[in-house]
C-alpha cells in the first residue's frame, strides 16, 4: 500500500505537466484490456469524487475520449451525473476541460483525472466482474 501511494504521488507530480489548460486538452488514454465492468465501476467512483470537487452537473465537460471501455464508461458516468459532455472545444457557456490517464502498474489500475482546478488520483484492484479502490483518493487543488 505504501508503495502504491509513493507511485501515485510520483506519477501525479510527473504527469502534472500534462494537465489540461483552457485552450488545449491533452489526449486522454486508457488501456483497452480493462473489462467493461471494471471500467464502469472505476468511472462511476471517479465521477462521484469529481462531482464532490467541481459541483453539481450544470456545467459542460469538455472531454477528448479514447475508444477504450473506460473512455466510454466515463462519458456515460458524467452524463448520468447531469453533466453535458462535449468532445470538442467549441462550446458556449461554462465549460470544464477534463483529461484522464489510466495505467496498469504491478497488477493495479492507476487512474488520474485532471481539470484546470483539481486533480484526482486513485489505485484500483480490477477483476473481470468489477473494481474496488485499493488506495485512498488523492486530491490536488490548484489556485
Amino acid at each position: 500500500m505504501r508503495h502504491v501511494l509513493a507511485v501515485l504521488s510520483l506519477w501525479s507530480a510527473v504527469a502534472g505537466c500534462q494537465a489540461p489548460t483552457t485552450d488545449r486538452l491533452v489526449a486522454s488514454s486508457a488501456p483497452p484490456e480493462i473489462s467493461g465492468s471494471a471500467a464502469s465501476a472505476i468511472a462511476g467512483d471517479m465521477v462521484t469524487k469529481l462531482a464532490e470537487q467541481i459541483g453539481p452537473g450544470n456545467n459542460t465537460i469538455i472531454l477528448k475520449p479514447d475508444s477504450s471501455p473506460f473512455g466510454q464508461a466515463l462519458e456515460t458516468a458524467l452524463k448520468s451525473w447531469g453533466y453535458a459532455v462535449a468532445t470538442d472545444q467549441k462550446t458556449e457557456g461554462k465549460t470544464i476541460p477534463l483529461a484522464y490517464v489510466m495505467d496498469i502498474y504491478e497488477g493495479q489500475v492507476l487512474v488520474r483525472m485532471s481539470t484546470t482546478n483539481v486533480e484526482l488520483g486513485r489505485a484500483y484492484e480490477a477483476t473481470m466482474s468489477g473494481a474496488s479502490p485499493a488506495s485512498p483518493l488523492s486530491v490536488m487543488r490548484r489556485g
